[in-house]
């Protein structure tokens, strides 16, 4: 099992940036699915982005040409960069990793 520790939520306006950081407890592999997930007040679980079994990426189409996400597999990171956030982007964030969750980071747009 690994442990993961998000770290960068916080609160921002609309528009605005935040990057999310995702630590793995062991060394991840390249061919290990890796990304976050997001759960709004009152709904489900979803898919923000993800790194596939092949190394590609995946992005949730309410978000695709704002976040980025990237990953370090020296530092056993994956990272999240979020832009042009909006309110209906306000959730708790999960990195996950092969089955593994983190313990989730808040993430608040509001004016």
């Amino acid at each position: 099992q690994v442990r993961l520790v998000e770290s960068g939520g916080g609160s921002v306006q609309p528009g605005g940036s935040l990057r999310l950081s995702c630590v793995a407890s062991r060394r991840i592999l390249g061919s290990v699915v890796m990304g976050w997930y997001r759960q709004a007040p009152g709904k489900q679980r979803e898919l923000v982005a993800i790194f596939t079994s092949a190394g590609s990426t995946d992005y949730a189409d309410s978000v695709k040409g704002r976040f980025t996400i990237s990953r370090d597999l020296a530092r056993n990171t994956v990272s999240l960069q979020m832009n042009s956030l909006k309110p209906e982007d306000t959730a708790v964030y999960y990195c996950y990793h092969s089955g593994n969750w983190g313990q989730g980071t808040q993430v608040t747009v509001s004016s």
